[in-house]
């Protein structure tokens, strides 16, 4: 999603700014801009594509100590340079960067603005466009900028110039994230940490309907009405390291071939000194109070939800239903008397499971994030915290987030268990460690996946993922990353649903891949390939050690059922990523998405 960065210092700021925005591409844009100011005024430059198309129409002898930045994915207006960001008002004078929604622009628009000429067909325009109204009515631009944000219904995180100032970045957030990176004679201005972590590991957490003047030498952060807030930075655990691809060709990849390596932190993170799991005695006793539990989730981290409510049903014996957070948010069923609220969020920002999380809270109710990320959003609202410790995910398609996610779920639900008295037949501690190793021995196998991703998908408009029980839930979220990725139309169908209609659409040749992991169903989903088969598809079988048969195209090492999606859904990973790369896709970046989705 969009990315912000500033600069305020003695250093070259067009520089900072165009390295910060580098390390925000992951999140996903179509477009960059930035604008550097020095005695001489404002200069904007921006662009339609990557940074590197920026960086070569940027002035490299334009000296400036202060400026800001932008990454832009397209809400309002097509992806082209009159739309990228930054964005300036008639005179010049004012030059704002933007991320999130406006929701009242036209009505702004039409109320204040109905003499402006506008450059764009951006909400953002608008926003800086009436803050100089207000500047030509006769407030100053802090007043200005103040009023304007009173009058603004949606979410917004800004970063706004002044050619007349320049001394101060004016700073505001509603919804979207926003950090003040602190430094010796210098501070900065990002929506991630990881944008400016080369400069500086200290961060001030900024809260809705703040602003913030930021100074070379200072940054005062007031509410709406003008009062003072004093906050401390905290210290953003990132190492520069961790987020540069090594000799991976992808971030992608190397992701994929971190999650041994993140199984192994989970299991050290949430172990006690006596080797038992553990987590915060307050999270269980809300579990164990709860009378049905709501995990609410967005793409990747729902499919992840899916697993942990059979994993939550299985150990703690808790009922559990699980929810778009999209969808949620407008439509909200009819609660039990003592629901625990269960958020899953790879970035802690994503906006859906924001809005349910304030809808929730309104109500009483107690709610747990899942997350990757300290100090999110999502992390600092809800009641508690459970951290995921899979390090910085810079790749679009998630894949070390997701099986993390189920990790901590897993713990969760056996945590859970032990506090209610449910009896686990099983060591989970063990079996995790069976996992990290099987993980491992998946990673090591990149050419046979190679190979089928070429034997199956190289050619195709459509593919099909078909399993039952949990292999239903990993059949979707392999389907989603062989579409975002590889643009492959592919879908994940319960096995025994193909015959209720969808088997209308195999044809010659048309790839399905099957899962087969549970021993209880497992007759069943090869009947289902039989019946595809017999239609003219081509079957893929990939299944669990103990359960092949002969023909099987691939076989994954044995691991306790409950925990097999941890390891079903590495070959579908590679799958797609060696399909992306075999029809020349970005791989890292697809078009049209976004790492964070920071606007509903």
């Amino acid at each position: 999603m969009c990315g912000i960065v500033g600069y305020i210092g003695k250093q070259d700021a067009k520089e900072i700014l165009l390295k910060g925005l580098e390390k925000l591409e992951y999140r996903g844009y179509d477009s960059a801009g930035i604008a550097v100011k020095n005695a001489d005024g404002i200069q904007v430059f921006k662009e339609k594509g990557r940074i590197a198309d920026l960086r070569a129409i940027v002035d490299e002898n334009v000296a400036a100590n202060t400026g800001i930045g932008h990454t832009r994915w397209a809400t309002h207006g097509v992806p082209n340079r009159s739309n990228a960001h930054p964005h300036q008002s008639t005179s010049g004078r004012l030059t704002l960067v933007h991320n999130g929604v406006i929701e009242n622009y036209d009505l702004l628009k039409r109320e204040y603005l109905q003499d402006v000429a506008f450059q764009s067909d951006t909400d953002t325009e608008v926003v800086v466009q009436l803050i100089e109204k207000f500047v030509n009515d006769g407030l100053e631009v802090e007043e200005a900028f103040r009023k304007t944000l009173t009058l603004l219904k949606g979410s917004y995180a800004f970063a706004l110039l002044d050619s007349q100032n320049e001394q101060t970045i004016f700073v505001a957030k509603n919804k979207s994230p926003l950090l003040v990176g602190v430094g010796e004679g210098f501070n900065v201005v990002a929506s991630d940490a990881m944008a400016m972590i080369q400069v500086t590991d200290q961060f001030l957490e900024l809260m809705d309907k703040e602003m913030v003047i930021v100074t070379k030498d200072s940054v005062s952060i007031q509410k709406l009405d003008g009062a003072e807030v004093t906050r401390e930075p905290f210290t953003a655990e990132l190492d520069a390291s961790d987020i540069e691809k090594g000799t991976y060709p992808h971030y992608m990849l190397k992701e994929i071939d971190e999650q041994p390596a993140v199984m192994r932190k989970i299991i050290q993170a949430y172990q006690n000194d006596e080797g038992k799991l553990t987590i915060d005695y307050n999270i269980a006793e809300a579990m164990n109070e709860a009378d049905r539990v709501y995990i609410i989730a967005c793409g990747t981290s729902y499919h992840a939800g899916l697993i942990g409510k059979q994993l939550i049903e299985n150990m703690a014996k808790i009922p559990v239903e699980v929810h778009v957070a999209s969808e949620f948010v407008y439509n909200m069923p009819l609660l039990s008397e003592k629901p625990l609220f269960i958020f899953i969020s790879q970035s802690g920002e994503t906006a859906d499971s924001r809005a349910v999380l304030v809808a929730i809270k309104e109500l009483g109710y107690k709610a747990l994030t899942i997350t990757n990320v300290p100090g999110s959003t999502l992390s600092r609202e809800a009641d508690y915290t459970l951290l995921l410790h899979a390090g910085p995910e810079i790749a679009v398609a998630s894949t070390k987030a997701y099986t993390a996610q189920i990790s901590v779920l897993a713990i969760l639900a056996n945590v859970t268990a032990a506090f209610r008295n449910q009896e686990v037949n099983f060591n989970l501690v063990k079996e995790l460690g069976i996992v990290a190793s099987a993980m491992e021995a998946l990673c090591d196998s990149k050419e046979a996946m190679e190979e089928i991703a070429r034997e199956y998908l190289s050619v195709t408009r459509n593919a099909f993922f078909i399993g039952r029980a949990m292999d239903y839930f990993v059949g979707l979220e392999g389907a989603l990353k062989l579409k975002e990725i590889s643009y492959i139309q592919a879908e994940g169908f319960a096995g025994g649903e193909l015959k209720h209609g969808t088997i209308a659409l195999i044809e010659d040749g048309t790839p399905v891949i099957a899962l087969a992991t549970q021993e209880n169903v497992n007759l069943s989903i090869r009947g289902n390939v039989k019946e595809v088969a017999a239609r003219g598809a081509n079957p893929c079988i990939i299944s669990m050690k103990g359960l092949e048969t002969e023909g099987d195209r691939f076989v994954i090492p044995e691991v306790h059922e409950l925990l097999t999606p941890l390891v079903s859904v590495i070959p579908l990973q590679l799958l797609a990523y060696y399909a992306a790369l075999h029809r020349d896709c970005d791989v890292d970046k697809p078009r049209n998405l976004a790492k964070s989705v920071t606007v509903e």
